[in-house]
Order: structure tokens, then C-alpha cells, then sequence
């Protein structure tokens, strides 16, 4: 199909899932989740299509991204099952007023409608969006990367099957088979069929998005993501929070990319940051960016121009040392996306300056910046992230998903 077809084909089945009820949507989610391990093999088989594809195209960290395994299957199925646990949005009524002359004013969660999701490099992607979309009434078309698009699309095959399977139509999850930009450019432009759209990749296609979309876009972030160790910080519990931040999955949007240290700790903690992502780490070595004053107490590279504006997605960690939490927050003001940032501290007070004055979606004191997650933040999966303030911000669960509208009950009032 074309994706104008494609699209056509969505709106179509729009009323049957937007007025699904929720013991419909739930036997639907199920059974694409079974649906997704029954076809494990043949899943499994796509992505090895891909990864050969890939091989030499794309680095080493964002070759997994792309890989699956039967373990990131069975993963995939338990969260759309979590999902199947969560409650449902649509039908809520978020404030209710009665207004003196009688009427009752419901304000009232509904969905969207078609939403249009445009993403990379990663399969489970595929699944997370697809779940969320149809818990909370929603008809979704997906628009992956070439990279991964026969993993994407014998995921798709199994979810459908799930979906014939409680007679729901198969428009409710459909993917783009067009992989170049003149299909994202569709989706961008295509008003009165989509109803919103969502990118999720790197800054090219968020910017791009942003820039070019004719139909409701919600800016998901780039995550240039800090890690601040204050003069007051543990530095143990700095060094294992930098190390899971920085190293468990370099390649996704939440990984720290910077460091940020008071200089009153610099001389004993970049030392031990050194021993523990560098010389303790022989297979994965990071590679430390250093500006001036980092530099002189540890050896690294120097820091470029724009070593500390960019989302490197690898084993590289920008560093460098100020003076006190007001600059700590100035630099991450200047320089971060608005995504996640963290301080480690022992000081209640600089911890209080610190997630006041850090305006991101998520702000961390002495946690890791990897639990901004849909899943971690007890919302089943994610949509995406959001970096912007209006509608949505942080992870995209069910709730983020639903518009609303009044509902106004009356018994005759007239104006």
C-alpha cells in the first residue's frame, strides 16, 4: 500500500477503535503479545536480515539497538502485557464542575486518533507504540528506519494476527513500507489524517519534524544528559551512578553524556572516574572529553567546541569542573536538551537549588539518569520522551496519548 492508502486505511478503522471497549482492547493486547512469541523464529530471523544489512553502516553500540534476541522478544511481550494491567484512560473524567445554574461540566479523556509514530533504529519500538496506542483508543501507523524495517515489519505481522484474532480491524497497527524521507514528509504533511505525530530518533529527525510537520507534533528530546557530583556527593555512589548512566546502554537517549564536577572534589574524584570507566574497562574503555581544569588533573582528550552540545550515543563522556551548584545549573541551562539531569549529593539544599533551578523533564538527585522510562516510571512502555512543556513531558504513557473534551450535562439551562 501506499501510505497515503495506508493512512486512508487508518482513519477507517479509527471509530471502531476509538469506541472499543476495555475489556476488548485488553483480549487484543494479549493476544498480540502471544502472537509476538509464537513468531519468535520468524521475528528473530527479519533481524538477522537486518544486522547483516547493517553490518559496517552503524557502530557497534547501535548494532544493538537493533538486535533482537529471544530474551528482548519475551521483553517486548511483557510490556505490552503491562500494559494490559494499566487502567484505561479514555472514558476519565479529569475535573467535573457545576456551575451555579445548574449544569455539569465533565472534562473528559478521549483519543487522539491517528497517530503517526517516526522512529530508528529500534524493533521494540515497534511493539511499545503499537500497545500504547491501542490501550488508549488509538490507531496507530508506524514509519521505522531501513535499518530495521523487516524486524519491524514481521513484528507488525505477528501483532496483527493478534488483533484479528478479537476482531478488531488489522488498520489499527499498520507500518509505512515506503523507508525514504518522502514517506516522513507525508506523514509530516498529512493533514486531516493524522491526528498527531510523534518522532523518535536523533536531532536530525526531531528537528526536521519540528520544523517541517503541518499536523500536531510533539518534540520528543535529544538527551544530552548530566551528571553533576557536588562537592557534598558520596563519591562511591557517584562513581556507581556515573558508571549504570553512562556505560549499561550507551546508544539510548537517557545515557549520561556529560560530567560535571565541584572542583572541591575534582582532584580525588576524576581520578577514581578515570580508574573506573578507562583503565578498569579494557574491552569498553570510555573515552573522556576533558575541558582545561578536568584536564589538568587526569589525562583525556581534550574537550572540542561542541563536545559538550552533543548526544554521542557511544562510550564517550564530555567532563568538566566548576565552582559551585550555580554553575553547575548554568552550564546544563546552556547546554542540555531539556531531557534528564542529575546531582549527587549529600547537601538537602544544594539538592533544592539544584532540581529548581534544572529545568528538564526529569530531574534526578542521586539516581541515575536511566530510569527515565516509561516502563521504570510504572507506565507499562513509552511512546517516547517528551522534552517539550505543552500537552506532554518525560516518558509518553497512556495519559499522554488522550486529548480530552467537555462534556456538559444539562436539564433545559438556555443562555
Amino acid at each position: 500500500m501506499t501510505t497515503l492508502e495506508l493512512l486512508q486505511a487508518a482513519q477507517a478503522a479509527k471509530p471502531a477503535v476509538n469506541a472499543a471497549d476495555t475489556e476488548t482492547k485488553n483480549r487484543a493486547l494479549s493476544a498480540m503479545a502471544d502472537a509476538l512469541e509464537a513468531a519468535e523464529g520468524d521475528i528473530l530471523a527479519a533481524n538477522q536480515l537486518d544486522l547483516d544489512a547493517a553490518k559496517g553502516t552503524i557502530s557497534t553500540v547501535m548494532l544493538d539497538r537493533l538486535a533482537l534476541s529471544s530474551g528482548r522478544i519475551r521483553d517486548m511481550a511483557k510490556g505490552i502485557r503491562d500494559v494490559v494491567e494499566l487502567p484505561d484512560p479514555v472514558g476519565q473524567v479529569l475535573t467535573e464542575v457545576r456551575r451555579p445554574n445548574g449544569l455539569i461540566i465533565r472534562r473528559t479523556a478521549v483519543p487522539m486518533g491517528v497517530i503517526a509514530i517516526i522512529y530508528e533504529s529500534r524493533p521494540n519500538v515497534t511493539s511499545d507504540a503499537a500497545a500504547l496506542a491501542l490501550k488508549s483508543g488509538n490507531v496507530c501507523v508506524l514509519r521505522g528506519g531501513k535499518e530495521a524495517h523487516r524486524s519491524a515489519a514481521a513484528i507488525v505481522d505477528a501483532m496483527r494476527a493478534g488483533l484479528r484474532a478479537v476482531g478488531l480491524p488489522e488498520a489499527a497497527v499498520s507500518l509505512v513500507e515506503d523507508t525514504s524521507r518522502a514517506s516522513s514528509n507525508e506523514l509530516m504533511t498529512a493533514v486531516g489524517l493524522v491526528d498527531l505525530l510523534i518522532p523518535r530518533g536523533g536531532k536530525g529527525l526531531i528537528s526536521a519534524c519540528v520544523a517541517n510537520a503541518k499536523v500536531p507534533c510533539i518534540q520528543t528530546g535529544t538527551g544530552i544528559c548530566h551528571v553533576y557530583v557536588d562537592a557534598a556527593a558520596d563519591l562511591d555512589m557517584a562513581l556507581n551512578i556515573i558508571e549504570n548512566a553512562k556505560t549499561s546502554r550507551p546508544s539510548v537517549c537517557n545515557a549520561e553524556e556529560v560530567c560535571v564536577v565541584h572542583s572541591a572534589v575534582a582532584e580525588q574524584f576524576l581520578p577514581l572516574l578515570k580508574k573506573r570507566l578507562v583503565d578498569d574497562r579494557p574491552e569498553d574503555p570510555v573515552e573522556l572529553r576533558l575541558d582545561e581544569r578536568a584536564a589538568a588533573i587526569i589525562p583525556g582528550v581534550p574537550a572540542g567546541e561542541n563536545d559538550f552540545d552533543t548526544e554521542f550515543l557511544d562510550y564517550i563522556l564530555a567532563v568538566k569542573v566548576v565552582d559551585s551548584v550555580e554553575e553547575a545549573i548554568a552550564h546544563i541551562s546552556a547546554h542540555s536538551t531539556g531531557h534528564s539531569d542529575a546531582i549527587i549529593t549529600d547537601d538537602d539544599q544544594a539538592a533544592a537549588r539544584f532540581t529548581a533551578g534544572v529545568d528538564s523533564a526529569a530531574v534526578y538527585v542521586n539516581a541515575s539518569t536511566r530510569f527515565t522510562d516509561g516502563g521504570e516510571f510504572g507506565l507499562g512502555c513509552e511512546m517516547g520522551i517528551s522534552t517539550q512543556k505543552l500537552h506532554a513531558r518525560g516518558p509518553l504513557g497512556l495519559g499522554e496519548l488522550c486529548t480530552y473534551k467537555y462534556i456538559i450535562q444539562g436539564d433545559g439551562q438556555i443562555r
